[in-house]
């Protein structure tokens, strides 16, 4: 086992920013920065790329009776179809709890009256400048239709927490992000 005190120390970790350009701005939804930088030990990357996403909000909803709201659709950049939590894009301006229950509403048509911030994560904080900020919502309930954007179809099931570990488990989800939250939710329950 490595001990962290015979570990090298980084007196200095930032990076300097010696140019930055936009490669490509399609916002809302990604913008493109390539840096030119130079590290502390004087080491030069001349084309190191960031993606400037807006953040991002996500919601881990749980029933009365103790059952999972998941959603299904098509991940068009692995091909095929996937479960996940309910997630979007936060509006200019929103702040984060309107923005996942409004993202809650629309995709699923649950509504909930408390939401508890979760946990908060990177989907890769090397390239991405952006978090995506999880949500436990308890005690929700359908109120309404979905309310999906031409570009969504989104279906949803409600499952019991063996089925939702069995998804995760046999690889039926594959955004990391709501993974960690998931296994974060089910080892609470353990203790």
């Amino acid at each position: 086992m490595t001990n962290s005190r015979n570990l090298p120390q980084i007196k200095k970790m930032n990076w300097k920013v010696l140019d930055s350009r936009y490669v490509y701005d399609k916002k809302p939804y990604m913008v493109m920065r390539e840096d030119s930088v130079e590290l502390p030990n004087g080491a030069r990357i001349d084309d190191f790329f960031v993606f400037e996403y807006p953040e991002w909000v996500g919601v881990l909803p749980i029933t009365p009776e103790g059952n999972i709201v998941l959603i299904r659709q098509y991940r068009h950049g692995i091909g095929r179809v996937c479960y996940e939590l309910v997630a979007g894009v936060v509006d200019p301006g929103e702040p984060l709890e309107e923005s996942a229950r409004r993202e809650l509403l629309e995709e699923t048509g649950f509504s909930c009256h408390t939401l508890f911030p979760w946990i908060t994560a990177s989907a890769n904080p090397s390239t991405h400048t952006n978090l995506c900020h999880i949500f436990l919502a308890r005690n929700v309930e359908c109120l309404q239709q979905q309310q999906l954007d031409e570009t969504e179809e989104i279906a949803v099931e409600v499952v019991a927490p063996e089925r939702a570990k069995a998804i995760m488990e046999g690889g039926e989800m594959m955004q990391s992000l709501h993974l960690a939250a998931l296994w974060k939710y089910f080892s609470t329950l353990e203790k």
